[in-house]
């Protein structure tokens, strides 16, 4: 059941022309606690999502392979993704957390080896990450990062694949590292959430300002429930609207109440409420 504060948030998005045509709603396969398991394909179309993002995964001691290398487990994901209708909308590169692509030369391989699994899974856009230890602190981190992406912006471009950039910085930064790499094959990863909460900026106005050609996809999250927290959620989808944003917004919500489905349905409806005309 909606707040009274989603509910009026949802109510009044119709005023606001808050449905964007082009935009389909996905979700993390961590949200759904099957994080590199062709088993949240099924469990991500009886919430009724759309698409999937796929974590890759972190290779076991000693390894040096990464999860989804394997033949047979991509064969899997995509079975199930042609059973259900379920896209298989990108994946999510996680060993960048301990790799940091910023100083780290290992971090360049497990992207170049991203590409090759999402062109593999058919996922289109590879979600690379800058958080923590390896966010980008300074203009020379990110235009050593930028370099590394205008080398393996090639070879992603021949894969069909775009490389997501998602990180804390502004627009404008992130507009710079893009003109920097130059190529099609390198646009923004743009999370609400992170960009609200952490970063302090207006979403709304960073969408417009990078426009339908520099965002690959969206997460979709904030503190607690969606609707609940700084996210303007109405504001959003409006601006997601009117840059004519044509893809995947996937939810990466927390599960306040610690009961993943309940917290799940009460956000992923919350956010159709919102969408609904």
């Amino acid at each position: 059941m909606f707040s009274r504060r989603q509910f009026l948030a949802a109510a009044g998005a119709g005023a606001l022309g808050a449905r964007p045509m082009g935009l389909r709603i996905g979700v993390m396969d961590g949200v759904l606690r099957q994080s590199g398991k062709p088993a949240a394909v099924a469990l991500a179309k009886s919430f009724g999502f759309e698409g999937l993002q796929v974590t890759i995964g972190r290779p076991a001691a000693g390894s040096g392979r990464l999860p989804l290398e394997d033949p047979e487990l991509q064969a899997a994901y995509l079975a199930e993704a042609r059973k259900h209708g379920v896209a298989l909308d990108a994946t999510y590169l996680d060993i960048l957390h301990v790799n940091c692509l910023k100083n780290d030369a290992l971090a360049r391989q497990w992207v170049l080896r991203g590409i090759g699994i999402t062109r593999a899974l058919q996922a289109r856009i590879l979600m690379t990450v800058f958080f923590g230890q390896c966010a980008l602190a300074s203009r020379a981190e990110t235009g050593y990062a930028a370099d590394v992406f205008r080398e393996l912006a090639p070879e992603a471009a021949r894969a069909g694949v775009i490389i997501g950039f998602e990180n804390l910085l502004s627009a404008e930064e992130n507009a710079r590292a893009l003109d920097r790499v130059g190529s099609p094959a390198f646009q923004i990863y743009y999370d609400v959430g992170n960009s609200t909460n952490m970063g302090g900026f207006d979403a709304p106005q960073e969408i417009r300002f990078l426009g339908r050609e520099r965002i690959c996809q969206f997460h979709f999250k904030d503190k607690g429930y969606l609707g609940e927290g700084k996210v303007d959620f109405a504001a959003v989808l409006k601006a997601v609207g009117d840059i004519g944003f044509q893809g995947y917004a996937n939810l990466e919500t927390s599960a306040p109440s610690g009961n993943m489905e309940a917290d799940l349905r009460r956000n992923a409806g919350y956010l159709r409420a919102l969408m609904r005309s």
